[in-house]
């Protein structure tokens, strides 16, 4: 029982340790939160004299720094402008995007590091080339816009997409100041169920362990001359006179042995005479 007990709370203090410390640090997160719920972030500036920036696979991209931003119903905004206005955002199959940019100059992100402040995004060095492109007159764009872009990841996952950046008329030299936004609705509902799930789960998880538990006893009628025999299983000394073989005029008696758990878990046993019944005694 005590071996069972105790595997129950370690069991239950594994599931509830985690769960309070992913909820204390949702919860952390979400006190940082914008007004509408959704957590903004600016990027640092993008500078590069090629005609485009590319992030060649999205949810590769967000699966490494933002994985958050893969479930649910969560959804991303980005904005993006350059000394020009708004530019060009869109999404599309890698493949297509590859031999589309195969001759223009381009820039690739290697990764968005998601810290405090300003986020730095790390560019590959611009490609060579001299082909021009213009991104508005291509038909194979999933999503797509001037100036702002949102999207959900989770809808998209597992497809290989590429996010392109660039001024719509296609020219070369891009200065790119950007913003990003995720808006997740259960994000602040998950931190509350989590941390009060984990609470449960340790306070269930002392309350096992700590509890303490109530002494069995068990009682056993025997003969005199079985009591050495059964004090010796059970580890206890027998008491002075009992066990000792009855006389021929004597009636034998028979013993009370009560035995159960003593301090520190010991076994004890209390051995009692059991009081003769003469036979003028009523049942």
């Amino acid at each position: 029982m005590r071996f069972a007990r105790t595997i129950a709370g370690m069991v239950l203090l594994a599931l509830g340790v985690p769960a309070l410390l992913a909820g204390a640090g949702l919860w952390l997160a979400a006190r940082h939160a914008d007004p509408d719920g959704g957590f903004g972030a600016r990027f640092e500036p993008v500078r590069t004299p090629a005609r485009a920036v590319l992030v060649t696979d999205v949810d590769a991209l967000l699966r490494t720094d933002l994985p958050v931003a893969r479930t649910g119903q969560a959804r991303l905004h980005l904005t993006a402008r350059d000394d020009h206005g708004p530019v060009f955002l869109g999404l599309a199959p890698t493949d297509q995007v590859r031999g589309w940019l195969a001759d223009v100059p381009h820039s690739t992100v290697r990764r968005v590091a998601v810290t405090r402040g300003p986020l730095p995004v790390d560019l590959d060095p611009a490609t060579a080339g001299d082909g021009v492109a213009v991104p508005l007159a291509q038909p194979f764009w999933v999503r797509e816009g001037i100036g702002s872009l949102e999207w959900s990841p989770a809808e998209l996952s597992g497809r290989s997409l590429s996010l392109v950046v660039m001024r719509v008329d296609g020219a070369d030299g891009l200065d790119l100041r950007m913003r990003g936004e995720l808006r997740a609705g259960w994000f602040p509902g998950l931190a509350w169920a989590l941390l009060t799930g984990g609470t449960l789960f340790v306070i269930l998880a002392v309350v096992v362990l700590l509890r303490p538990l109530r002494p069995r006893e068990v009682v056993f009628v025997v003969e005199p001359d079985q009591v050495p025999v059964l004090a010796g299983r059970l580890g206890v000394t027998s008491l002075s006179g009992l066990g000792r073989q009855p006389g021929p005029a004597s009636r034998p008696e028979r013993h009370l042995v009560a035995v159960g758990s003593g301090a520190g878990g010991r076994a004890r046993a209390a051995i009692a005479p059991l009081p003769s019944r003469c036979p003028d005694d009523q049942d």
